[in-house]
């Protein structure tokens, strides 16, 4: 009887560790992602140099052990956001839906911009530093060119869908990602101070202006 036992509470053991596995796994991703947040607010107040671990672990309520289960130190925590942007840049440049000389079409564009704003919000430390690191030639200052050109691809593509857009797709892509994201980084940096729908209608109006001639 004691055999059969051993040998049915086993089994239930073997039963429920995939359960387990998932909790944990489950749990190591809410940590990892409650550093990679405590991250962004620490580089946010205190700027990517003068940010220390120890700032990043205390905002996180976690222990250095924890930390470095993660990440070797805080530009590999950094490099981690960087690419969660970049992720992020592409999934945004995707969404943007048809542009078109209509209302729907000016409609769909202010949702993008608006989008493209709130990931400058949410994003906004690491997005400052590697803008501001492009003038050094940084591996996230590379990184940074690197997305912003990706994105100016995809909204190339689209454009070319544009049978009445006259301009060169590749120049006009490349003009208005440049438009958008340093008026956003301006923003972001408190060098503009201004409301969220008055930037969003400009931002708009630019755009559609741009591809599609003043109304």
């Amino acid at each position: 009887m004691a055999a059969r036992k051993t040998a049915t509470h086993t089994r239930g053991a073997r039963a429920g560790a995939p359960a387990e596995s998932r909790e944990l796994r489950a749990r190591g991703q809410r940590t990892l992602r409650t550093l990679l947040d405590a991250g962004i607010e620490v580089f946010g107040t205190r700027g990517y140099h003068s940010a220390r671990v120890d700032d990043i672990v205390k905002v996180a309520k976690t222990s250095h052990g924890t930390f470095y289960l993660y990440f070797a130190n805080k530009e590999d925590l950094f490099r981690a956001l960087a690419l969660d942007v970049a992720d992020e840049v592409q999934r945004l440049a995707d969404s943007l839906g048809p542009l078109t000389p209509t209302p729907e079409g000016r409609a769909e564009l202010r949702r993008w911009l608006e989008e493209f704003a709130l990931l400058h919000e949410r994003y906004g430390p690491v997005i400052r530093a590697w803008t501001e690191a492009e003038i050094d030639r940084s591996e996230f200052g590379r990184l940074g060119a690197d997305v912003l050109g990706r994105f100016a691809t995809a909204l190339s593509a689209r454009i070319r869908k544009v049978p009445s857009v006259k301009a060169a797709p590749d120049v006009a892509a490349l003009a208005l990602v440049a438009m958008i994201e340093r008026f956003n980084y301006y923003v972001l940096s408190n060098q503009v101070a201004a409301d969220r729908d008055i930037v969003l209608d400009t931002l708009t109006a630019v755009t559609y202006a741009s591809l599609f001639g003043a109304a």
